[in-house]
């Protein structure tokens, strides 16, 4: 995982070290306290990326907490161990209509929801359809 604001770059955690501590290890104390800081080039290669988001739309944009971390965490990934998926776990309150997009920001392979997993299509099309005008 990324340390916050990338400060410490990423921590690696063994989960056949946190057994019985899962909780615990899942907190930012905990996964520093129970896993390993590492730079980029010693971490294993993730088989996807799993990025919070505030509000997502059915493009794939995504709205984070601002700062820009979660794009730069992409972008260094994608660039160290090629394609990655990215998922982002969210309420279905969540996805709008709209996220505003520049040419800098990272999208959003999987959207997941309480009720639903939906593979981001790149279609206008699409996105007309899931949310309709209600004239």
């Amino acid at each position: 995982m990324a340390s916050p604001k990338l400060k410490h770059g990423y921590i690696v955690v063994d989960p056949a070290k946190v057994r019985g501590s899962e909780s615990h290890a899942s907190t930012i104390r905990g996964a520093f306290s129970l896993g390993k800081t590492v730079d980029l080039q010693q971490m294993p290669r993730p088989d996807l990326i799993v990025e919070g988001s505030v509000a997502i739309d059915l493009d794939g944009n995504r709205l984070g907490k601002g700062g820009g971390y979660g794009d730069v965490e992409i972008r260094t990934l994608r660039t160290e161990f090629g394609s990655l998926p990215v998922i982002t776990t969210v309420h279905e309150t969540q996805v709008v209509q709209n996220v505003p997009f520049e040419e800098k920001d990272e999208k959003v392979s999987i959207i997941v929801t309480p009720k639903r997993v939906i593979r981001v299509s790149r279609s206008e099309e699409h996105a007309a359809r899931a949310f309709p005008d209600s004239d």
